[in-house]
């Protein structure tokens, strides 16, 4: 059975984020998982082209109604019409998900899944806690070790 790997980060992000992205989705697409993203610019388009480069199946949660809006590096494009809401999606998708930096979007899919149970790796991302409790957001320091604590944490 594979395993869906979520990533997750902003629309817009730096070169460095970008390179981070695309290093994350080849890391997923070579060890045959499947990339579950939102399907558009940013963080979402260059793991999305990471993956795709190195053969791997692609996954974009699309927040409209058009199979246009998504990124020209998807495998399957499903509009769904939900807007943000499609973030519970995403994470309801995943097995696991990675979080890369990211804005106030992806602190609502870290905390989705987190509610549903799912695990998030880290890459420079939001840090979360509450007095008296560490939430679950697993910290990585590389695009490797972000995948395979991925897989890791997905085997459990």
């Amino acid at each position: 059975m594979r395993i869906y790997i979520g990533v997750i980060g902003a629309g817009e992000c730096t070169p460095q984020e970008a390179s981070l992205a695309e290093e994350v989705g080849r890391e997923i697409a070579r060890r045959g998982a499947v990339l579950i993203c939102g399907g558009r610019r940013g963080v979402m388009e260059a793991c999305a082209r990471g993956a795709q480069q190195a053969g791997g199946l692609v996954v974009g949660i699309l927040p409209g109604v058009s199979r246009r809006e998504g990124n020209p590096y998807l495998t399957v494009a499903l509009p769904t019409g939900l807007g943000d809401a499609r973030n519970a999606v995403i994470a309801c998708a995943s097995d696991v998900l990675i979080a890369i930096s990211g804005g106030y979007g992806t602190l609502s899919e870290i905390a989705l899944a987190l509610k549903m149970g799912k695990p998030v790796v880290g890459l420079f991302t939001w840090e979360l806690t509450r007095p008296g409790r560490c939430f679950a957001v697993h910290r990585a320091g590389s695009a490797a070790e972000a995948v395979e604590l991925a897989f890791q944490l997905a085997l459990l």
